[in-house]
């Protein structure tokens, strides 16, 4: 018997950072909005707890207990007595170190995978306090469609969206870590007041109307300027999907993938000629939400 879970990218239509707190962590308002890329996890009962991948960035991906897709079957195993000895299948189509979430969506769905395989009954609400356990994106991840986080990030409040946004995503040569560019924004805001971070009204009221160019207006990033810093030549590439008519450009959470909403699905399809064309990218996807969280097929 295996379960297998598919589970969905997401890119940040706004992500406000607030400064940083005690713990390290940073106070944030960040708006998710999960996106038609997906990664499939399938559980099978195996001898011991094994981690395998494959797909286009499967040579990126750790196969060890670091994995957040291992750590999600060993944290539900210890809550309920159980032998995490399961070998784990990621289908990899997300991209890696990318700002889209692959990372937590693997650890949603081997969560969710689990859950299901042993049969554990785990109440929602349990799942997403382990989720929040795993890491601030992953809660998300299960939830999927439209959502507030506040926190860290991991505590959730269910947004109305009144139609589909249509994206594209520029996947850049090579990654950013997501610590290194919340270290780069600390460094660029000393000696200045950090202000406490808040949704936006305007955008909340563009999602909710469906309304692709009051979104496109509102659309923001406070960590932008931190990885621009550490990965200049994304500039290039907004500057090319800005070009090729894309109603709004902005990096995705921590970068390095640059994402452009675009009017329908049409043009999307244009920017994304585009910027294959442009030559400041490694790859190009186009991908519509909202969509669905983790789901068992």
């Amino acid at each position: 018997m295996s379960v297998r879970v598919r589970v969905p990218a997401k890119v940040n239509v706004q992500l406000a950072v607030g400064g940083a707190r005690p713990d390290g962590f940073h106070d944030l308002a960040n708006v998710f909005l999960a996106v038609g890329l997906y990664d499939e996890i399938t559980v099978t009962p195996a001898d011991e707890l094994r981690v395998a991948c494959s797909g286009p960035y499967a040579a990126q991906v750790p196969l060890d207990r670091t994995n957040l897709a291992a750590r999600a079957a060993l944290t539900l195993a210890q809550r309920r007595g159980l032998d995490p000895a399961v070998h784990i299948h990621i289908a990899k189509d997300i991209p890696v170190a990318g700002g889209m979430a692959g990372g937590s969506a693997d650890g949603a769905g081997a969560l969710l995978a689990c859950d299901a395989l042993w049969g554990t009954g785990a109440s929602r609400e349990e799942l997403l306090e382990i989720c929040a356990e795993l890491g601030s994106d992953v809660p998300f991840s299960l939830v999927g469609g439209a959502a507030l986080g506040i926190g860290r990030g991991e505590k959730l409040t269910a947004l109305e969206v009144g139609g589909t946004f249509h994206w594209v995503f520029a996947m850049a040569e090579g990654g950013l870590s997501t610590p290194a560019v919340f270290r780069e924004f600390d460094r660029m805001a000393q000696g200045r007041e950090v202000p406490e971070p808040v949704a936006s009204a305007e955008l909340l009221e563009a999602l909710a109307e469906g309304d692709a160019d009051a979104l496109a207006a509102a659309v923001s990033n406070d960590l932008q300027p931190a990885a621009l810093s550490l990965f200049p030549e994304l500039a290039q590439t907004l500057e090319a999907g800005r070009e090729a008519g894309a109603l709004a450009e902005l990096v995705s959470g921590s970068g390095p993938t640059t994402a452009f909403l675009a009017r329908d699905a049409e043009a999307a399809e244009k920017v994304a000629e585009a910027l294959r064309a442009s030559g400041t990218c490694r790859a190009v996807r186009v991908a519509a939400g909202p969509v669905a969280g983790a789901t068992v097929l």
